[in-house]
């Protein structure tokens, strides 16, 4: 599993911008798949929890039945000035009581919740720079890769 910790490990600069896009706000856009295989989007709040990225639902909301079924997934941080960061992978449920607890902040919400860790598959830092677009990518166990476009 490729944990944020690898991130910062293999991408220490990126793993800092993409964190600190993610810092600038409390909510971001994740992307799930429905059933039928289209696109779902909804908020969500993310924490780096130990060696993760973790984010968390309502119990039985459609984007963590989603997740259940097919946990491939995406987060776009909030935008904010100086670029738009995003990360993608495959959204892991912690089941375990003692371990979820550690992803609440002093109590367990009503009604019980899901958390998830997500095994990042990639992340991406878009911004411009001078006249052009810079895109710069990780994927695990890979340098980052920048691509300019004008």
């Amino acid at each position: 599993m490729a944990t944020w910790q690898l991130f910062e490990k293999e991408a220490p600069d990126l793993a800092t911008v993409v964190r600190a896009r993610f810092a600038a706000a409390d909510t971001h856009v994740l992307a799930t798949l429905r059933k039928d295989g289209s696109p779902r989007v909804s908020g969500t709040e993310v924490d780096f929890a130990g060696p993760d990225l973790a984010f968390g639902s309502m119990l039985n909301a459609v984007k963590a039945l989603d997740l259940r079924r097919d946990g491939r997934c995406a987060i776009h941080a909030h935008p904010a000035e100086g670029g738009d960061a995003k990360v993608a992978g495959v959204a892991v449920e912690i089941t375990d009581p003692e371990e979820k607890r550690a992803y609440t902040t002093g109590s367990e919400p009503p009604g019980g919740f899901h958390a998830f860790r997500l095994d990042l598959r990639e992340a991406v830092v878009t911004a411009v720079e001078g006249d052009q677009l810079a895109i710069r990518l990780w994927r695990p166990g890979h340098p980052v890769e920048t691509h300019l476009r004008r």
